[in-house]
């Protein structure tokens, strides 16, 4: 580290701790030549993430700008903020866990939809229909479908396990 005043290139850490919520490293260093003290700061340089959208163009991804999109979806239901911040915040971290520097948008709509679906259905279609760009009505018919799909899908799951408890008990109340 060079120091500020004198220029020497020496210097030596005399204090560290953590600052700004521990997102940077705050030292008290002093200069070997000179002895004047002084205080840096250290911080991890996060690169931008940047997303590749539709029509070819770049832009830095805004976490922001997800929530926005997320919150419009989730109007008039039983949605809390903090549930969509959670969301923002795993979408995110699946994204910085790629450690790419461009994804796609399709990408990101992807695990969007992927976290929303468990909170709200009718947050995920009304999300999917204008992420997808539903052309016609057959398109979106095509995806409530498949939402009933996975419903029976987890209903017969949930019957079967059901069935099996009840069956098991019955059995228990035979043995005695």
């Amino acid at each position: 580290m060079k120091c500020p005043y004198c220029g020497h290139n020496g210097t030596k850490v005399l204090d560290s701790r953590p600052a700004n919520d521990n997102k940077s490293i705050r030292r008290r260093r002093e200069c070997e030549s000179c002895s004047r003290r002084f205080t840096t700061f250290e911080m991890v340089e996060v690169t931008p993430l940047i997303v590749i959208k539709k029509d070819g163009s770049r832009e830095e991804f805004s976490r922001d700008k997800l929530l926005r999109g997320l919150i419009r979806a989730c109007e008039k239901r039983p949605v809390s903020v903090d549930q969509l911040d959670a969301i923002v915040s795993e979408v995110e971290k699946s994204l910085y866990a790629t450690a790419l520097a461009e994804v796609e948008s399709r990408a990101v709509g992807e695990l969007v939809m992927e976290q929303l679906y468990p909170v709200d259905e009718v947050a995920y279609v009304r999300f999917a229909s204008v992420y997808r760009q539903f052309k016609d009505i057959s398109m979106f018919m095509k995806e409530l479908e498949g939402l009933l799909n996975d419903d029976s899908k987890q209903d017969k799951k949930h019957s079967i396990k059901q069935d099996s408890i009840l069956s098991q008990h019955d059995r228990e109340r035979e043995d005695q």
